[in-house]
Order: structure tokens, then sequence, then C-alpha cells
């Protein structure tokens, strides 16, 4: 099968493709729109299929049923059942199955319907993708990409609200982002595919659907954004607050409820969790002189920690206080919504730690 898929060449659209709803995208117009997550990462898988033949998706229900959460909407049509291919429900199986063709020089995006069915193909994710081009001396680059939602997503359970940011991004060779927005998510879903080492694209089931400004350059198909580079989404003084993800919006959030006190804080998305962007963190501590990280998973061998550790490490002498880090509880994440809500950051968890940090500064 992937002897013909590597020979396959973009198919042009079909009369049957048309019948299935598809069509050709209009040219986008000039300036800034508002795109959904889940349209940006479509935009951007879709482009790069067109790009490069060798590019191909695979996952259960991407194809027919258009994704469980629609990011692959139209592709099938568009592309065929060779390069867009709905498998079984084994993640092991697939999973080994795309390590395998990205050995041979295909560029497989493998959906999972969550991170937290990445558990059970988490050998093939760490043992055959990210240490081949380390234990074959250089010569078998495994271009890979698993993406899928991860974290909390609204009333689903323990064993589909865990956030797997900490646990991805402590192995060497693979590299871990995670947008928040829809132009992090368009441009870092290209950069991934076109990337030669294994990708973990841990996305948010909740930002799916909500949509994002996205400028003229974000919407042309050279739009890329460079693995390992965060962002300061938000300018400040007097605290840098370091997160990644749906934790963006919501330090944006406190950021503005702090402003109102009088309190100026840096917001810096990270976007990339492994190679970690430490440089940006700490030129933002060394002119705040204060630090708050944010994550919605678990507090011990956190994101946050591991930021904590290497600040400390770097930049202690710049710190007025000591750090604050803001998780979610560490428990298993329960059922009832009103628990749930309790157990992961809130706009108002931030502000409190802001405070604690400004206030023991003094």
């Amino acid at each position: 099968m992937f002897a013909t898929l590597q020979r396959t060449v973009r198919p042009s659209l079909s009369s049957a493709a048309a019948a299935a709803g598809w069509r050709q995208p209009a040219k986008r117009s000039m300036g800034t729109i508002e795109v959904a997550v889940r349209e940006a990462i479509n935009q951007g898988l879709d482009e790069e299929m067109g790009r490069d033949e060798r590019v191909f998706l695979m996952g259960e229900e991407v194809a027919q049923y258009q994704g469980a959460y629609k990011v692959t909407k139209g592709l099938y049509q568009k592309y065929g059942e060779q390069r867009v291919i709905d498998t079984p429900i084994t993640e092991m199986g697939f999973t080994g199955l795309a390590t395998g063709a990205a050995y041979k020089d295909l560029r497989p995006v493998v959906e999972f319907m969550t991170f937290n069915f990445s558990l059970q193909a988490i050998d093939q994710i760490l043992n055959s993708a990210a240490k081949q081009l380390y234990m074959s001396a250089g010569d078998c680059p495994v271009p890979v990409v698993f993406r899928g939602p991860n974290g909390a997503a609204s009333g689903v359970g323990a064993q589909h609200s865990q956030c797997f940011a900490a646990w991805y991004s402590s192995v060497p060779a693979l590299k871990v982002v995670s947008p928040w927005s829809s132009e992090d998510a368009k441009g870092l879903i290209k950069s991934a595919i076109r990337d030669p080492n294994p990708v973990v694209f841990l996305e948010n089931e909740l930002l799916y659907g909500v949509a994002f400004p996205m400028t003229d350059e974000a919407q042309g198909e050279d739009f890329v954004i460079p693995i390992g580079k965060a962002k300061v989404e938000q300018e400040g003084t007097d605290v840098s607050i370091v997160t990644f993800s749906k934790m963006v919006g919501t330090s944006l959030e406190a950021a503005e409820m702090l402003a109102a006190q009088g309190i100026s804080a840096e917001v810096i998305n990270l976007r990339t969790l492994r190679p970690l962007d430490y440089g940006t963190v700490i030129k933002s501590v060394q002119k705040t002189n204060r630090l708050v990280t944010v994550e919605e998973g678990w507090p011990q061998n956190g994101i946050g920690a591991d930021i904590s550790a290497v600040v400390c490490e770097e930049a202690f002498d710049h710190l007025d206080a000591p750090i604050e880090r803001v998780t979610g509880a560490d428990v298993p994440m329960p059922y009832a919504l009103n628990l749930e809500r309790m157990a992961l950051p809130s706009k108002e968890d931030i502000v409190s730690a802001v405070l604690r940090t400004t206030y023991r500064s003094k």
C-alpha cells in the first residue's frame, strides 16, 4: 500500500468529492479574519498534503466521518482513501504502521481521538519513533506527527482528562508542541509535518471551536511558526506568567484583572514544550523579577516544576520573590462538573498566585 502511496500524486477535485460536500476553498481575502482552531489545523494539513505527496493522515474516523472533532473535514474527499486512512481501533497497530512508513521516507500524521489513547501506543512513540535516529547513528530520520486533543475536556472523567505535556516533553528526541491560538495551530502543524523528527502535537478539545484572528500573513500557504520559539502574548513589567495551550487565554484574563489592581503582567505562550524556549522565559524574569507558571497538568514533575528549576539555576539573582506554580489538583480528574472546575486552574487562582509573589517582594 505504501509503495503505491509514495507514487500517488495530488488528485484533482472529482465530481464524487463535490457531491460529498467538498468545495474548493475560496481565495482568502486580505486582512485579518476570524478562524476557529479546528479550521486552522485543517488548513495546515490541507496545504502540506498539497505541497508534499508523501504526507498522509491516518487514525480512527479521520476519513469518512471527517474526524471525531472535524479537524480532517473534507480531506478524504479531496485526497482519497490512500492518503486519508480510517484505521481499526488499535492505537498500537496504526502507530507502529505509521512509524514504519516514516522509516521509508513518508510523512504520516497520526490522529489520536484523545491523547489518553496514545498510552496504548506509547512503546511505538517512545521506542520505535523517538529513538530511531539516535540508534541508527543519524541514518534513519522519523518524520511522523502524533496529534490530537490533550488535557481536560468537559465532564469526561479521569481516564479522558489528563495532560500529557510533561510526560512526552521529558523524552529526548521527541519534539512537543502545544498551540493556543489559530495562528499557533496552523503555523506549528505545518512546521511539525516538515520536521524530520517525530513531533507530538498536543491540541485542546475545548479550543477547537474557538475563533481567533488570523493575519493576512498567517492565511498564506508559506506561513510557518518555528518549533522551539515562545511568544510574548502581552508585555508587562511586574511579573512573568508562563503558560501554554488553553491556559494562555486564562492567564490573559487574569492579567486583565491584575491590571485593574495596578499590576502589569507579562504573559508568555510557550507554544513548544520540547525544545522549550528557556531564553525567552529567563529574559522576561530578568525584567519583571517574578515568575508564575500555569498549567492544567499535575504539580509533581510538571512543566512549571522544570521551568522553576531552570530559572533558579540560571536567573536566581534576578528573583525578588519565590516562584509560584499554578497547576491542576494532584488528584485524578473528578467526573462531576463542579468538582472538575475546582480541579483545574482558574483566572482567580492565577491572580492569587501573582498577588502572593508581589506581596512577598515588598
